[in-house]
């Protein structure tokens, strides 16, 4: 199917860029951080990917900003560049121009070769990475920040023993309730009511968390802290934010060989991140319109470069951001524009509102993206598939989790292309020994394609074949037999000869493939039958000289 364009709609754009603006703010601070990069960073590759990235995307759900798959990448590359972010800034831009000759070129079509196990498990890798990620917030350990790796693998249950003992019950009554909110605002009844269908979930929940937060101010167990709300430090008004800005060091481009490398390293997995999340994002939409990707891999190098020319973090389609805009019930692109420019005017007029907000409110918005991205429907569905599809999905799961992404994927790649190996070994041709009837030939069908991944399952057969019996290799319905496969062929068609083995080939393949192939295998023949023929005259000799003496 084709991509759909979709006119604007207040009554569902709306509601869903501001539940997207609740779930980017966080994340775009917490990435920034944990990029060891500025805070102000975070906060305009934000409105940089809403705005002019959602503008030029053909994608109808997807929303750009800050990736956390590229957190470490971004603080190594500051740190190879002298810890200047202005170099950095610099490679980013450079990225940018590499991404739009990917898109120029065309070659975003290399989406479309993600088997639906990887991508499946790649989703549900980041829906529990992003829940226990948010465990230590929504129950007051603001300790870390929102783009750090999680529980580590090998000390989970250390890691929550330390985040229970840093509890804060205000924050826990605080995310219970926001979680209620959420899941009652995901009931039928709610959908019908004529009011609060147009209300998202998150902003009552975060209004009342809010609340909840002034009526906690003066019990020493209950209130929270500044640590366990939103924290836009040195940001109090539009003057602050346009005096953080920072621009690239384009002199440093041209007397360093590693600012270029970085901008390759970034054009690549940022593309890498954006096709997967394109792919993963047209799956969860309800219409299955498909994202030119070409178009996509255009509008992220717009993004990177703008973002890289005031001061902004590489930029990527995220699909933390854009699954939530798809289940709170978006209908075009201008829900992630929206939600750019609500980052930009509430930065610029209203910061001091954003840090009343507590983290464990937002945390519980995450709990429930997280929840649906990872649900248990999911993972028994894939494994009814069979293990060919329920393996590369769980090794992507837990690997995403473990090692990020980008490894994840790649990994979970590797494990689905040798299933495929695997399947092809198995199911190139079509034969059974054990359907064989006595008296009849065998008989081995092949496929359209034979290649030469189909070369060692075919040799495999044609040694299954008894001695003295008769085969007949069907090839009517082959288009395409590479050079691999005729040596096969004409192997066994030698062999064939002294294991007494009559063997026929049908094929309609063009006339001088046959004809040569035929040759061929009359010359080899001929000479098989020679030698034996000479074999037996020198044996009938010797008899003769026996019988006279």
């Amino acid at each position: 199917m084709k991509y759909q364009k979709a006119s604007f709609s207040p009554g569902s754009d709306l509601p869903s860029s501001i539940v997207v603006f609740f779930v980017a703010l966080p994340l775009c601070l917490g990435i920034a951080h944990g990029s060891e990069a500025p805070l102000m960073s975070g906060l305009i590759a934000g409105i940089v990917g809403g705005i002019i990235v959602g503008t030029i995307s053909g994608s109808r759900f997807g929303v750009s900003g800050p990736a956390a798959g590229l957190m470490t990448i971004v603080a190594g590359a500051i740190a190879t560049l002298g810890g200047s972010f202005e170099t950095f800034l610099a490679a980013v831009v450079i990225a940018g121009f590499l991404q739009i000759l990917l898109g120029v070129f065309k070659l975003g079509f290399i989406a479309y070769y993600f088997p639906n196990s990887v991508i499946n498990g790649m989703l549900a890798g980041i829906g529990v990475t992003i829940f226990l990620k948010q465990i230590p917030h929504a129950i007051g350990d603001d300790r870390t920040d929102e783009g750090s790796e999680g529980f580590n693998l090998s000390h989970i249950w250390q890691d929550f023993i330390e985040t229970f003992d840093a509890i804060n019950y205000g924050a826990v009554i605080i995310s219970v309730i926001s979680l209620v909110i959420l899941i009652l605002f995901q009931q039928k009844f709610i959908a019908k009511n004529k009011l609060l269908k147009f209300v998202p979930g998150s902003m009552v929940a975060v209004v009342i968390a809010i609340i909840l937060n002034f009526l906690f101010r003066g019990n020493g167990e209950l209130e929270l802290g500044q640590a366990h709300l939103v924290n836009l430090k040195n940001i109090d008004g539009p003057t602050d934010f346009f005096s953080n800005i920072r621009f690239p060091n384009f002199s440093a481009a041209f007397s360093s060989i590693h600012v270029w490398v970085t901008g390759g390293l970034i054009a690549i997995i940022a593309s890498l991140e954006t096709l997967l999340c394109v792919e993963a994002t047209d799956k969860m939409d309800p219409s299955k319109n498909v994202t030119p990707s070409n178009l996509e891999l255009i509008a992220q190098g717009t993004g990177n470069i703008v973002s890289g020319l005031i001061g902004g973090l590489p930029i990527t389609q995220v699909i933390v951001r854009s699954s939530a805009n798809i289940n709170s019930g978006a209908k075009s692109k201008w829900s992630a524009v929206l939600h750019g420019a609500l980052l930009f005017l509430c930065v610029l007029f209203i910061p001091s509102v954003l840090k009343l907000i507590p983290l464990s409110a937002l945390a519980a918005v995450l709990l429930i993206v997280g929840f649906k991205l990872a649900h248990p429907k999911k993972f028994k569905e894939m494994y009814n598939q069979g293990w060919s599809q329920f393996i590369p999905f769980a090794v992507t799961v837990v690997l995403v989790w473990k090692l990020g992404l980008l490894n994840g994927v790649l990994i979970g790649l590797g494990l689905a292309f040798l299933f495929i190996l695997y399947n092809n070994f198995a199911h190139s041709f079509y034969f059974k020994s054990d359907e064989h009837k006595e008296g009849e030939p065998y008989v081995i069908h092949l496929s359209e394609h034979m290649t030469f991944l189909n070369k060692a399952s075919l040799i495999k057969v044609f040694k299954e074949i008894p001695n003295g019996s008769e085969v007949v290799i069907d090839m009517t319905n082959t288009l395409d037999v590479d050079a691999d496969i005729w040596d096969v062929i004409e192997s066994f068609e030698t062999n064939a000869i002294e294991r007494q083995i009559k063997c026929t080939v049908k094929c309609n393949l063009p006339r001088d493939k046959n004809e040569s192939l035929a040759a061929l295998l009359s010359t080899k023949k001929q000479k098989m039958m020679d030698s034996k023929l000479s074999l037996s005259t020198l044996m009938g000799r010797k008899v003769d000289e026996n019988d006279n003496v």
